[in-house]
């Protein structure tokens, strides 16, 4: 439904992020480290020296006079420790020590602290010199029981002509020069600006889990909706091409389409699927080359596969399959050409394609029109398999009028570029018309450990490799038609390098016997020639695909929709004759 959402991000994929991060982590935290360190070297060095005094009463003879001059100094000391950074006990301390600071700027360095329950008043100073600190902590003491005994004294009229003070402050401990210095604690900041690293590091990396929404993952793909999920595509190298079908067969590429397809099949059982538009969000997300290689991979398991190009504002299939397609989809809706003369067959035969034809001003009308719906219906009456390669669905709306027409829709979502906004709104879109959707798929996903299958390679890739042509870059000319009849009476699907595989092409039935070696022979003398081969593709940038060559067809026996098993069987033939040859 409309708005539906699927799981929510457990606790498990964060732990999986900060895993998949921690690198980045680490870095992040050495750097603070690093920069806290940097601070901590441009602060001052400090030192600290403490000197203590103990406050006691004059006055008491009695116990109870005892008693209240014990009261009374504890009331006091409070008061004793608050003089001590005030102007009238710092003043005489700058001038008696020839400091060069006022005393507001002295006060600042000054700290007095009253011990719990005593009547002991610690007088701290930090300088940045050791002695100094020292020299001033014990001034500032005794100056301080000075003004607090003057503070404290009785007129002299009471005692006989002599100014008696109650209280009594006696210096307990002198100030002591140390030279390890207190501050700045460069331990205490470097692990704080690690931590302070790691945490800013951890809250980046969850940060981009959670409001990063580009698609990863299938679980991604999930939480857009409880749409199937029908399978990832890896990322092709340039070397073997867009259609890997044709170019590398037998690679985890190829095989990833194969179980697609499969999925495909068995995605609705009760009404089998026998046709299905692929499309995507956004552009640039590989629906074309995808219904290329998915057609290519259901051919394998239907006789009579199409694929149709219905993206009229960028048509790319005939680019892919270097064909030409002047004459296409729009050119039977407009009655210029009929169906027949419109499809061409690819692969050697082994799909059927319907390209865009000429670009129409108006591809929107066009689609919805009966005609339209009307063609569809017989492709799908004459074909075992349609696929129809249509545009993307947030920037036109193509795509849900051609929906409506098939047995529902595949979505193409690519890896770290579509985002699960963006799915979604496509999906929606669909769901409003009512329009099936069969599932999703994950494009250009980064995978480890291609080079294998199931740790299986097979000896005669790249004896298969020598008889493949490579077709040239770019869409085939108006005049070089594919297929022409040659001169002994049969149809040549031509190949624009037909001259370079000339040797293959005119062997007689007693060449091609010869070159029919058993296995053992094929697998002695080729297993030599497989690493400069898988070199030779790896080298490769051009990006080219790569067919088999021209094989010539009774010109009776050609039809739109016929399959011809040619590509096929050349691959399958050494499997066929030695079924041992599998295992591994």
């Amino acid at each position: 439904m409309k708005g539906e959402r699927g799981p929510a991000v457990e606790p498990h994929e964060y732990l999986a992020t900060l895993r998949k991060r921690w690198v980045a982590i680490i870095a992040i935290g050495l750097i603070g480290a690093g920069a806290a360190y940097a601070y901590a070297s441009t602060l001052q060095v400090l030192y600290k020296s403490t000197s203590s005094v103990y406050v006691s009463s004059q006055r008491g003879e009695t116990t109870s006079e005892i008693l209240q001059g014990s009261t009374f100094t504890q009331a006091q000391v409070q008061s004793y420790a608050a003089l001590a950074p005030l102007p009238i006990v710092l003043d005489p301390v700058i001038r008696d020590l020839g400091l060069d600071v006022t005393a507001q700027e002295l006060a600042s360095t000054i700290t007095a602290d009253i011990r719990l329950n005593t009547v002991i008043i610690d007088v701290t100073v930090t300088n940045p010199s050791p002695e100094r600190a020292a020299a001033i902590a014990d001034a500032v003491t005794a100056e301080l029981a000075q003004q607090a005994e003057q503070l404290e004294s009785r007129p002299p009229g009471e005692a006989g002509g002599q100014a008696i003070s109650p209280v009594t402050m006696t210096t307990v401990a002198s100030a002591q020069v140390d030279d390890s210095a207190f501050a700045p604690n460069t331990r205490f900041i470097v692990l704080s600006g690690l931590l302070l690293g790691l945490a800013l590091a951890v809250a980046g990396a969850i940060g981009l889990e959670v409001f990063d929404t580009r698609i990863r993952t299938p679980r991604d793909i999930e939480r857009v909706g409880p749409h199937a999920f029908l399978g990832v595509m890896a990322r092709r190298k340039k070397s073997s091409g867009q259609i890997v079908m044709v170019s590398d067969s037998y690679s985890p590429a190829a095989e990833d389409f194969r179980r697609i397809g499969t999925n495909v099949d068995f995605a609705d059982i009760d009404t089998p699927i026998r046709s299905l538009v692929v499309t995507s969000s956004s552009q640039a997300e590989g629906k074309s080359s995808t219904s290329v290689n998915l057609a290519l991979a259901m051919a394998e398991r239907f006789q009579r596969v199409l694929l149709v190009d219905a993206d009229l504002r960028k048509p790319s299939i005939a680019s892919y399959c270097q064909i030409e397609g002047a004459v296409g989809l729009t050119s039977v809706l407009v009655g210029s050409a009929t169906l027949e003369q419109a499809i061409r067959p690819w692969a050697k035969g082994v799909i059927d394609i319907l390209p865009a034809g000429i670009v129409p001003p108006n591809p929107s009308q066009m689609l919805g029109t009966e005609a339209m719906a009307d063609l569809v219906r017989r492709l799908i009456e004459d074909y075992d398999f349609v696929i129809i390669d249509s545009p993307p669905l947030l920037p036109v709306t193509d795509a849900l009028t051609i929906a409506k027409l098939t047995d529902g829709a595949l979505v193409i979502a690519r890896f770290k570029s579509t985002r699960r906004q963006q799915l979604a709104q496509a999906l929606e879109s669909l769901q409003a018309v009512n329009a099936r959707i069969i599932g999703t798929a994950l494009n250009g996903v980064l995978r480890k450990g291609e080079d294998a299958y199931y740790g299986y390679v097979p000896v005669d890739v790249a004896a298969e490799s020598t008889a493949v042509d490579t077709v040239k870059e770019g869409p085939a000319d108006v005049d070089d038609a594919p297929d022409k009849l040659g001169t002994e009476g049969v149809l040549e699907i031509s190949d624009p390098d037909a001259e370079d595989a000339g040797a293959i092409d005119d062997r007689g039935t007693d060449d091609r016997s010869t070159d029919d070696r058993s296995t053992d022979d094929r697998s002695t003398d080729d297993t030599n020639d497989d690493t400069d081969t898988a070199d030779d593709n790896d080298d490769d940038t051009d990006g080219d695909d790569r067919i088999a060559p021209p094989k010539k067809v009774p010109a009776g026996s050609r039809q739109p929709g016929v399959k011809r098993y040619a590509a096929l069987s050349a691959r399958t033939a050494h499997i066929a004759s030695d079924p041992a040859s599998t295992a591994g």
